[in-house]
């Protein structure tokens, strides 16, 4: 028995080597399938299916200005000539306020009301003794008229010796006496006109104006509160209802270091630049220079004019200015370089000074080498390997490559 054991442990078995070798294989052949069935799938589904996307055309920059060259720059702030914090002319409770920052209005409209109960009081007394003044006025016309008839009776009867002259004084006295009250009563009617026009204008006082059109920067009171033209202390008494700024003035302000004002005259074009737009040049010129310096910075300050109107500039603004040399080039002068041509930066796989872009053109797209140049904003300059109008693909995915069958969908740049 134990040695036919032995025997049984020394055979060799053959069958699982195979079996396993032959699993191997079918996993491969399996997997060799699956990979040409995915890669078929994809390739059918590239072409019956394109990748969506965004493509945008490539622009060119604006152009300087021929014989535009900077010759100074500075930096200050936009400002308002015409800027005001509207108050009252009286001192009173406001009860009604009709404005909200960023309200449009225009010049004249109401913008808040005030207390004027003792304002109709006093109006409606006035009234009242201009029509009590006139009622006298009628009385004593009447007696006059009457004094005249008796007084030129009187002078009849005196010539007829009919009566003495103590009459004739008399009469004459009294017509006097009722002249002169005529003249006292019309008098009064005249102070009792002004008092009216007076008590017109305090009641007008109760309603707060628009000194002219422009939009509301801040709301400073609300119902409840007083209002005073001065200040009363203690903060419980405002003394503006808001503050308005007619963007129609909107210049800047610079401070121009006084080594250098010697380059900047009165008519200077100018090209502005705000810090929330650093892409956006906004023309302008210079307004005035203001013929005084500052000791403590050594500067001079120049007002300068937009000649462009936008929403986008608001007062207080950070603005830096380029001072442009007006001369026109001599003649001979090399041409300016074209303006370089711009496109999104994340249109752009950039590997050093140059990069690759995909061009989108009749349903497909190709990849094209460029030469880039600096970042604008949020744009980078192209140096060459495009033309203006050429739609490149903005972020490209990762998956996508040369003559790719793509669908469009465009924005503007």
């Amino acid at each position: 028995m134990e040695t036919s054991e032995l025997l049984k442990e020394l055979r060799i078995d053959r069958d699982p080597r195979p079996r396993r070798t032959r699993r191997r294989w079918l996993l491969l052949v399996t997997t060799l399938v699956l990979v040409v069935i995915a890669g078929s799938l994809w390739w059918f589904r590239a072409r019956l299916f394109p990748v969506t996307v965004r493509t945008v055309a490539v622009r060119a920059a604006a152009p300087a200005a021929a014989g535009s060259a900077s010759v100074l720059d500075a930096s200050g702030y936009v400002t308002a000539r015409r800027q005001a914090t509207v108050s009252a002319k009286i001192t009173g409770k406001v009860t009604e306020v009709l404005i909200e920052e960023g309200m449009r209005v225009a010049e004249g409209a109401v913008l808040a009301r005030l207390d004027d109960t003792e304002a109709k009081a006093q109006l409606g007394l006035a009234r009242a003794q201009l029509v009590a003044a006139r009622s006298q006025e009628a009385e004593i016309r009447a007696q006059l008229a009457q004094a005249e008839r008796d007084f030129t009776r009187q002078q009849e009867l005196l010539n007829r010796q009919l009566v003495a002259e103590q009459a004739m004084d008399a009469a004459r006295a009294q017509r006097d006496m009722l002249r002169a009250r005529l003249a006292a009563t019309a008098e009064q009617i005249r102070v009792a006109e002004e008092s009216v026009r007076v008590a017109q204008v305090q009641l007008d006082n109760t309603v707060i104006r628009a000194p002219f059109s422009g939009i509301v920067v801040a709301k400073s009171a609300q119902p409840g509160e007083m209002i005073s033209p001065i200040s009363a202390g203690g903060g419980f008494t405002r003394t503006g209802i808001g503050t308005i700024v007619d963007m129609d003035s909107l210049e800047i302000q610079v401070d121009v270091n006084e080594s250098f004002i010697n380059r900047v005259r009165s008519g200077q074009p100018v090209e502005a630049t705000l810090n929330a737009y650093p892409d956006w040049k906004i023309p302008g010129s210079v307004i005035a220079i203001i013929p005084t310096a500052d000791r403590s910075k050594a500067t001079v300050k120049v007002r300068i004019a937009l000649k462009q109107k936008d929403p986008r500039i608001v007062p207080d603004m950070g603005v830096r200015v380029g001072f442009l040399d007006p001369e026109p080039p001599a003649p001979g002068t090399r041409a300016a370089a074209p303006a370089p041509l711009l496109v999104p930066v994340d249109a752009v796989r950039v590997e050093g000074s140059s990069g690759t872009v995909f061009v989108y053109a009749s349903g497909k797209v190709e990849r094209r080498s460029v030469t880039v140049g600096p970042v604008r904003g949020g744009e980078r300059e192209i140096v060459s390997g495009l033309g203006a109008g050429d739609r490149v693909v903005v972020a490209p995915p990762p998956s996508l490559k040369d003559g790719d069958a793509v669908r469009s969908a465009e924005s503007s740049p």
